[in-house]
């Protein structure tokens, strides 16, 4: 089967999240059962970009509306990934550090879906599937069906995975004009709420819609940012997959951005040396619980409620917990965690942006990861931790609490409900009574290190809904 993954992010090329490291595993792990696989995603311009090899394998013009942008389609040279990668070059939208933030963030990714099909459809053979990737490709479905110059496409099935549903792409109908041609009654697919919203749109004209949980899967179906009614009556033709890790890339036994490498048979003495570099690092006590916070600094991840729930918690535990948040998002909440550096000295600590190597040092290093998202699709901070031998505490939404069990129900970690600083900071407390009982403790950490959260299993269930929706056609 010919697999095409279209996505706004694939790491290592360039990832601003979750969606990044999904579409840098599983498309590797689904070529491992025999499968020819194709990711295509704009030329942003990276590390990985300027540091690799790349040919040029197709070139044209994107018409859009009144504008025509030249654009080269780029083929990494040695499939280094573990599949083909096909980056759009577009200078003048796409020649750029960010992947998103842009004023014509709209005219970079509908440019960036119409010179994809418009290589697709120059090729010698039709994909079997196209598996689009949020809404930054969710026009392609539509446009496979519909715009007159795609007729070749219309028997091939499409997919649309949703990272995340409060994201939707909405833009008003006065850009019209940038689609291709196609029949005008089909306009009514394109709207909702009186826009165009590219989120909508693929999960109406795609084959089959995927969430990266089972559990988001039922969440979106009463709270999605205005599509609930829309999920609801496509549920016949979605599915939740949960999303896996790239148990190659996260493995404590063999990951070269650890100082110690360590197993589940020698993780204590692991830890504890990475731990103690960390501490180093950021002037912490290596002797007292470590509490992390890798991620996001937004509402949604409970950003907004770190700073108080650390204060709360430093004070409560005085001198007797110490607290590392390596994040961003929202400057005020940037700020006010950063706010709390010269009252816990010591303590408590923060790196405001992000650092790949630190993350994993972080996870082989911290004692307890602290998750108290308010929407989570699927997470895979949790899934790291456990592997890492980290404790994740989490609320109990989505992915998080497909992934996560509560250690008082012998599970793998430390669950609440809601996302308070209460909540967070009873856990933390709990947190702290578990530390202090070893044995306890280190028997939740072998359960989290066992615990198989690999692509093998979620990359067959991808395999399956294609040969559904293959057979549909």
């Amino acid at each position: 089967m010919e697999i095409f993954h279209i996505s706004a992010e694939c790491y290592p090329v360039a990832k601003v999240g979750g969606l990044a490291d999904v579409v840098g595993a599983l498309p590797k792990y689904q070529s491992n059962w025999g499968h020819q696989l194709r990711v295509v995603m704009p030329c942003y311009d990276t590390k990985f970009r300027n540091e690799n090899d790349f040919e040029c394998v197709h070139w044209g013009t994107v018409k859009l509306g009144d504008f025509n942008f030249p654009f080269s389609v780029l083929k990494e040279a040695t499939d280094k990934l573990g599949f083909e990668l096909y980056l759009m070059e577009i200078p003048e939208l796409f020649d750029r550090k960010e992947v998103y933030g842009y004023e014509d963030d709209i005219e970079r990714f509908m440019s960036f879906q119409i010179a994809t099909l418009d290589w697709i459809i120059g090729r010698e053979t039709m994909p079997d599937v196209i598996n689009c990737h949020d809404h930054h490709t969710g026009l392609i479905p539509f446009m496979m069906q519909h715009c007159y110059k795609y007729h070749q496409l219309l028997n091939t099935p499409s997919m649309i995975t949703i990272h995340n549903g409060l994201y939707q792409g909405q833009f008003s109908f006065d850009k019209l004009n940038y689609f291709p041609e196609f029949d005008l009654t089909h306009m009514r697919l394109l709207e909702w709420d009186h826009q165009i919203n590219s989120l909508a749109v693929a999960v109406k004209c795609a084959s089959a819609v995927t969430t990266v949980s089972p559990s988001y899967l039922d969440e979106i179906n009463y709270s999605a940012n205005g599509l609930e009614s829309l999920f609801n009556l496509v549920r016949y033709k979605s599915r939740g997959i949960l999303n896996g890790i790239d148990t190659q890339v996260w493995d404590p036994a063999k990951d070269k951005m650890l100082e110690k490498n360590y197993s589940i048979k020698n993780f204590e003495k692991g830890k504890q040396q990475n731990k103690e570099i960390l501490c180093t690092l950021f002037n912490l006590d290596p002797t007292k619980p470590l509490f992390s916070f890798i991620g996001r600094l937004w509402d949604e991840k409970g950003g907004d409620l770190l700073p108080q729930a650390s204060a709360l918690a430093l004070s409560e535990n005085y001198k007797e917990i110490n607290i590392l948040i390596l994040g961003s998002g929202s400057t005020q909440i940037e700020n006010q965690l950063n706010s709390l550096l010269a009252d816990y000295k010591g303590n408590y600590n923060t790196f405001i942006g992000y650092n790949e190597e630190l993350a994993h040092l972080i996870y082989a290093g911290a004692d307890f990861l602290m998750m108290p998202s308010r929407v989570e699709p699927c997470g895979l901070n949790q899934m790291y931790s456990l592997r890492y031998g980290t404790i994740p505490i989490v609320r109990r939404t989505g992915g998080l609490k497909d992934t996560v069990v509560d250690f008082g129900d012998d599970g793998n970690g430390i669950c609440h409900n809601q996302s308070s600083v209460g909540d967070i900071c009873y856990s933390i407390q709990r947190a702290v009574s578990l530390y202090e009982d070893k044995e306890r403790l280190n028997k939740i950490r072998k359960i989290g290190m066992s615990t198989d959260h690999s692509w093998e299993k979620a990359s067959q269930e991808y395999i399956e809904m294609y040969n559904l929706i293959l057979n549909k056609i």
